[in-house]
């Protein structure tokens, strides 16, 4: 079976992989399994992009009584580091995925894919190239016009051999001689125009050291990693579509496990960039703190951020998988986020922007506990007690010196309800002289009103939030929004930079949070009520200091949409 703890969210009807997975086990291709495997290349991070092909590989697998392999094609050891290892693993687990003991490299296949490439060499299949890669990029043809054979394609096979033994033996420098399928240069598919299978490249690898000096090329290795393993069905996104043809040559040459490629439309989100050499630049420029900086689309970006993994299954359930590329918008992540959330979080008050009152009839040294519900939405959950005392913050939008017709919170001899609280009325402010900014209101508070209820019956349309000036902590939030200002930058090419959106994160000193939130833990998600959702900072909590992420905000026009959606489907 397949080790996956969780599969995206079900649908009514099959997508046309599933479909074809139905189809070959009918069959009986493959002797009716499904075995699949997710391959990243450890040369960055994973971002939700990947999330979709991680959550298909995986799924298909469970829902057919199958198994998923965790592959790292690492052939280019220029770019690939262990840290990425590292990180990947640890999104696939954090995602709610397991391989069991499949994990497998690429570079474990070196020495067969090495004597497979003798293998076409012997069969007049492939041949030693002393062109440069300019000069391959030069004679590889166009669209329209045929390609022109390399005048080192004839060589023998005795030649061949000989060169490329001495290839691997170090004899040559970089970039001085490649190994070539010898295929067709007039082919319509440019994949197909002798393509590079091994290059020359003295450089270390993350796991073989020093031991290798020729590399093979992703396309040489990727299909016949798949047919090692034993793999049946080989997804990927549509950029390989074209690489289908090469795919399929390569193992029907070798005559080996011919497992069956199928292509799928990559996930494009709005406001969002999903090009992995992109996301490196702003990481490397500066632009971000990092591949895990709340504001990147990466898994640990959105891990840090407080995005729930059941919520990024929900979404790549949701969105289906097709053949037609689409954007999809943002909005529609973070309703996935916002339902989830709603149902799993802990609710505490928090004042990001306070403003102090000052309980006028309320005795100076008296403190009371009062009961607050831990989440609506969850009856176990329980209740908590949140300290009262004389002196409050609430938020500074709460209040108006001179409130319109429909503002229902405090303005001067306003009465409003404090949440778990009483009823309070304004009856005075203080002002700073020099701003002329309220700093302090006076207020008095009805006693019998305890629990947001009056004995007399009568009614207040506001109810605020606060927390006590004596017991609140101070903390520091960050207000994330889009890392991009328009809806679709992948298609500024590499202009995107310009369309960095430099209102991407505010950050607010000297917020004030109720004094359970000293301790909470990195992780827990919280709805600081009327505010949004939030979690501590995991990177930030390591240096002692108290800072919280805004996971998502609580407004929400996605959720209209699927109200109504699901409404007509009643």
């Amino acid at each position: 079976m397949a080790e996956a703890k969780n599969a995206p969210e079900a649908r009514e009807t099959q997508n046309f992989i599933e479909v074809a997975v139905a189809s070959d086990r009918a069959a009986g291709r493959f002797d009716g399994r499904v075995h699949t495997r997710f391959p990243p290349e450890p040369n960055g991070f994973l971002h939700i992009g990947h999330a979709k092909a991680i959550c298909l590989g995986f799924s298909l697998a469970e829902t057919n009584e199958g198994l998923t392999n965790l592959r790292f094609d690492d052939t280019n050891p220029i770019k690939e580091e262990s840290k990425y290892v590292e990180a990947i693993t640890e999104d696939v687990r954090w995602l709610g995925y397991e391989w069991g003991d499949r994990l497998y490299y690429a570079s474990d296949y070196f020495e067969q894919l090495y004597e497979w490439a003798v293998k076409l060499i012997e069969a007049g299949k492939a041949f030693v190239c002393d062109l440069s890669a300019e000069e391959i990029r030069a004679h590889r043809g166009t669209l329209t016009e045929p390609g022109i054979e390399s005048p080192f394609r004839n060589r023998s096979v005795d030649e061949n051999l000989d060169l490329f033994e001495r290839m691997r033996g170090g004899e040559f420098e970089d970039g001085s001689r490649t190994l070539r399928a010898k295929i067709d240069m007039a082919s319509g598919n440019l994949n197909l125009r002798d393509p590079v299978m091994y290059r020359v490249l003295h450089t270390s690898h993350h796991r073989s050291g020093d031991q290798w000096c020729i590399y093979p090329t992703y396309d040489w290795a990727h299909g016949q990693s798949d047919s090692i393993e034993g793999i049946t069905h080989s997804t990927c996104t549509l950029e390989f579509e074209n690489h289908r043809p090469l795919y399929d040559w390569y193992l029907d040459a070798l005559g080996v496990h011919h497992p069956r490629q199928i292509e799928f439309a990559p996930l494009n989100l709005s406001n969002t960039i999903l090009s992995k050499r992109k996301l490196l630049q702003l990481v490397n420029d500066g632009h971000v703190s990092g591949w895990d900086d709340p504001r990147m689309p990466t898994l640990s970006g959105m891990r840090r951020r407080g995005f729930p993994p059941t919520s990024i299954r929900t979404f790549c359930g949701m969105i289906g998988v097709g053949k037609q590329a689409s954007l999809i918008e943002l909005a529609q992540l973070e309703f996935c986020v916002r339902e989830d959330l709603n149902r799993t979080a802990l609710r505490r008050s928090a004042v990001l922007r306070p403003l102090k009152v000052v309980i006028e009839n309320y005795p100076e040294e008296q403190e009371e506990k009062l009961e607050a519900i831990n989440n609506p939405e969850d009856d176990a959950a329980g209740t908590r007690k949140v300290p009262f005392s004389r002196e409050l913050y609430i938020e500074r939008s709460d209040f108006m010196e001179d409130p319109p017709k429909k503002y229902f919170r405090l303005g001067p001899g306003r009465e409003v309800r404090l949440r778990y609280g009483y009823f309070i009325r304004c009856v005075g402010f203080e002002k700073d002289e020099r701003t002329g900014d309220v700093v302090e209101l006076r207020c008095t508070y009805d006693p019998e009103t305890r629990g947001g209820h009056a004995p007399d019956g009568r009614k207040v349309k506001g109810t605020i939030h606060w927390v006590s000036a004596r017991h609140a902590i101070e903390a520091t939030v960050r207000l994330y929004n889009s890392l991009f200002a328009c809806p679709d930058p992948g298609a500024l090419g590499d202009a995107f930079l310009g369309a960095l959106n430099p209102d991407s994160v505010e950050t607010i000193h000297g917020a004030r949070v109720e004094p359970s939130l000293a301790e909470a833990e990195v992780g827990l998600p919280y709805q600081f009520e009327r505010q949004g959702y939030y979690c501590k900072d995991s990177v930030e909590s390591k240096r002692g200091a108290l800072v919280f992420n805004r996971t998502v905000s609580l407004r929400d026009s996605w959720a209209k949409i699927v109200k109504k959606a699901r409404a007509s489907r009643r």
